[in-house]
Order: structure tokens, then sequence, then C-alpha cells
């Protein structure tokens, strides 16, 4: 006999995990599957040598919304964020520190260029309110723009009305969604090093140069967080797994069932309808509503049978471009990377109350992002790769032995897969060109190191099933945003199957840790089912 459920959820990572609790929440029983034997996803926190814990894939908050927070009661669960630095940037023999505040980094940009500087308050305010659009479209379900049907011309008008003050903002929009970041950085600014201290943003998780097109979007997606407590960006105590395990608590106590090494083989559709999943292990689960937190890919070129969906539609899943070059190295160390300039910093009081950066970025100018992207683009790795090494045991004391440390090296370019080689030969060569680019600004460093995790893109798809290692399940691209996030004419978090519904990072608003997602896939399912979110 298989088990009933009035939803399954496949995937226990954040959003899955999300959706899950608010169904529950709201009445549904409601059984969450996940493939590994930890829940979490990729916002998981995991040993990776004896003694030294790591957030293994996704490694700061930044995103997880407020709202978020409040309603599934995560501080009650063991939430508890801790303060970051602002971010440092180290040059050969200098460091540029950007902050939230406005005036502070002014001041780091006219060491450099006072025209920079002058200008730096207006783009600021510029870039804010172009993240405030943003911001309000997160919770929106996107309307279809093809459809004539009364409902979605209905939806269509609604959401004009709603955003009819939007005014010149909207011209905003259009430049971030068609230029490329140097060049609508360049507008601002003249000093490289500047650019490239914002450009950086824009090659986070995304296979392209600062100079590609469509590519200053990605700047706002990673400047929106707005989450309570540490400022934009902030450590989890206990790593990032302490989110999804707080998520887990708060929908165990709605009801919300979670099983562990529940590998879904496939989605069993009857009559055009989800009625439930299979297990690789032979049980099956029915349920009237299939929720899917895998990658558009997954879900819909895997998990079901091809037969079962229009031919337009997988044709545009076949199209949605999940091409990734990010990698992921967790350290353990004898001590932190003593950049160059690190001493000066502290001397001008760059760091405020901090006497180390927790978090770092290294790019000098916009010629490395672009030298790093072009390395790699066509199947390779770059020889001196950008980096976010983030210090999390500076403030958090639970990850590593007293006096020792945790660095969590993020970085790219890598293409997933390599043209002339395998990363099995590759990898250490990788690791060999990380080293050189640390021991470059922080001189000595890779002699500190204890052990190592090294996560190219094919080991991070094989872990995670994040297609080709993508951290955002495919690229935050024009034409893969908002109405067309997956695929044209399902971007509500719904599918062409009856029941089938999707809540993971394939859909609207794209990746990161938000749960957005996760909720907006609840409250349509809820909306289905003739019930209101609470």
């Amino acid at each position: 006999m298989s088990e009933t459920y009035d939803a399954i959820v496949i995937g226990g990572g954040h959003n899955g995990l999300v959706c899950g609790a608010y169904l529950a929440r709201n009445g549904l029983k409601v059984k969450v599957l996940e493939r590994r034997s930890v829940v979490g996803g990729a916002a998981v926190t995991e040993e990776f040598h004896p003694g030294y814990r790591a957030s293994t894939f996704s490694y700061l908050m930044s995103l997880l919304h407020p709202r978020i927070i409040r309603d599934l009661e995560l501080a009650k669960h063991g939430l508890q964020v801790l303060p970051c630095s602002d971010m440092y940037s180290p040059l050969d023999n200098d460091y540029i520190v950007f902050s939230d505040n406005v005036r502070k980094t002014q001041g780091q940009f006219g060491r450099f260029n006072r025209h920079d500087a002058e200008i730096y308050p207006e783009f600021d305010r510029y870039i804010s309110e172009a993240a405030n659009v943003v911001r309000k479209l997160l919770f929106d379900v996107p309307p279809d723009p093809s459809r004539a049907d009364f409902k979605s011309l209905k939806n269509l008008a609604s959401f004009a009305w709603k955003y009819r003050k939007i005014g010149d903002r909207f011209y905003r929009l259009v430049d971030l969604l068609t230029m490329s970041a140097d060049d609508f950085l360049r507008e601002w600014f003249d000093d490289s090093r500047i650019r490239a201290v914002l450009a950086y943003y824009a090659s986070i998780g995304t296979f392209v140069s600062p100079r590609t097109p469509g590519s200053a979007y990605v700047i706002i997606h990673h400047i929106m967080g707005e989450h309570e407590g540490a400022g934009g960006w902030g450590f989890i105590k206990g790593g990032m797994g302490t989110i999804t395990h707080s998520i887990a608590s708060y929908g165990r106590t709605k009801g919300l069932q979670i099983e562990t090494e529940a590998d879904v083989e496939r989605i069993i559709v009857e009559n055009g309808r989800s009625v439930g999943v299979a297990l690789r292990n032979g049980r099956e689960y029915r349920s009237k509503i299939v929720v899917s937190n895998a990658a558009a890919p997954v879900t819909f070129l895997k998990l079901v049978d091809s037969k079962e969906l229009p031919s337009e539609f997988v044709r545009d899943i076949r199209n949605y471009r999940t091409r990734s070059s990010a990698f992921k190295i967790n350290i353990a160390c004898e001590r932190l990377p003593q950049y160059r300039a690190l001493d000066k910093a502290i001397a001008d009081g760059a760091l405020g109350s901090f006497t180390y950066p927790t978090y770092v970025h290294i790019a000098p100018d916009v010629e490395y992002l672009d030298r790093s992207y072009t390395d790699a683009k066509d199947g390779w790795y770059s020889t001196e790769p950008f980096l976010t090494p983030v210090a999390p045991t500076v403030v958090d004391d639970t990850l590593a032995p007293a006096g020792k440390h945790v660095l969590n090296v993020f970085g790219g370019h890598a293409a997933c897969d390599l043209k002339s080689s395998n990363w099995e030969a590759e990898r250490p060569n990788l690791v060999k060109n990380v080293m050189a680019t640390m021991d470059r600004f922080a001189p000595g460093f890779s002699d500190d190191v204890i052990a190592m995790d090294v996560l190219t893109p094919d080991e991070i798809e094989r872990r995670v099933n994040l297609p080709s290692g993508h951290i955002f399940h495919g690229e935050l691209a024009p034409d893969q945003l908002f109405f067309k996030r997956p695929a044209a004419h399902y971007s509500d978090y719904r599918s062409p199957i009856r029941g089938l519904y999707q809540c993971g990072s394939s859909t609207h608003p794209g990746g990161g840790v938000s749960g957005i997602p996760g909720h907006n896939a609840a409250r349509e399912i809820l909306k289905d089912q003739g019930k209101r979110m609470r």
C-alpha cells in the first residue's frame, strides 16, 4: 500500500522546506522527500575534516527574506544572524572597503578617484531605487502577456496598475537588463578598480564577463537582500545549515513530515495529472499535489516522461541555460589569509569594529574579471580566478577547533564540461591557480592550509543535483527572468501537468537562499485549493 498525502515536495532544499512549511501551516498533510541523508540542499553545514565544519555550498546569508523569517518563526527555531564585516577588496599594495554606509564608501573611492567619489551618492540613490522596484516584484506572480483569456488579461491589467507609478525607473530596469555591467558602470565611474568593486557581483554564479550584455542585472540580484540584524550580509551561527534546520523545525511543529535518503525516480502522471511519486527503492507515495524543488531541467527532463508534456515546453526546458562556472573550496587552516594591506586598513579604521575582514572579493580591476572569463569561456578554467574568501570563524566559534579557522573560498570561472580533459585530472591544477592567487594577495597563506574540500562544478552537480553545478538553477539572463522563468506560460509556479507545481530557484525570482520561490509556490497551490494563505 502506498502512503497518501495532500502534497508531496520533491527536494529538501530551503525552498522545498519553505513551501512545505507554509502548506503544513495552512492545514495540508505534507511530505518532503530528500535524496541525501541530510536536509538543506545547498544550504547545509557539514564536517569536511575532523573538527572542521563548513557551509558546504552557500556560504553567506543575504537574500533570506524578513517576511519568511517572521512567518516561520525562524529565530525561535535556532536562526541567529552574526555580523559580517564590510566587503574588503585587496589590491596588490592597497585595498578598497565597500560598505552600505554611503559616506564611508565615498571616502574609500576618494582615495583613488575624486570624480568617482563625488558621483557615488547619486549612483547609490539610483541603484537603490532600481533595487526597490525589483524587491516589489519578488512576491508577485509574473503575468503572462501572451494570453488573451479574461483571467490572464485581468492579471496583466492588475499588474500594470500596481506598478503604474514606476515612471522613469522603468528605463533603469531596461538598462540593467540589457547593458553589460562594465558599460553600465562606465556611465558613472572612471576608475577600473572602483568599477570592479561593483562589477564583481555580476560575475558571481554567472558564466559571463562584466563586459557581456545583460550582466548588469546580476549586480541588482546580489545587493537586494534586506534581512534584519546584520546589514546586507551576515553569517549564520552554526553555518548555513542552521537556516534549513530552523525551517524544518518550524515545519515539523505544523505537522510537516520529512524523509531523507528518499531518492525520487519519477513523478507518477495519470490522465494528464500528477498523482504521486515513485522512489528508486520501489516505494510510492500518492498525493493530489506534487511540488518539485528540483531545477526545471531535472523535473521535466528526468522525473517526467516527455510524452506527458507539450513539445514546445520540452524545447524551452531543453534550451534553458544552466552553463555554470562556479567552484567552491572549503579550507581548514592554521590562520586566516594575511592580506598585504591589512595592517594599513586596520590602522586607517577602515574595518570599523572588526580587526579582520570576514568578507573579501579578490579581483583588482575589471580587466582581471574579464580575463578570468576569457580563460574559461571555451571550456576551461581561469589562470587567475576571481575569489570570494569568507571567514566565518572570526565570529562563529562552533565551526573549528580553538585557534584554528575555516575559510570558504567561492570563485570563478571553471567550466563544468572541460573541452580537452576532465575534472579528475584538472582539479589539482585549479587548486594551484587558486592558491597562487591567494598567495599573491595574502603571501604565505598556502603554507597555513590543513585540509580542503574542493567542489568543482561537476562535483556540485553530483552532490546536490544542480545542473552543471549552477548555483541559481539557471542563468539570470533577460530571457530567463520574470515571465520567461523557466519557460513561457509557466512562470506562475504551475506546469503543463495538472497538480504538478514548481518551487525551486528555476522559478521567479531566481537563485539565492531567499525562500521566496517556496513561499510564492505555496500561495499559488493554496489558491488553487480555494484557500487563502495564512
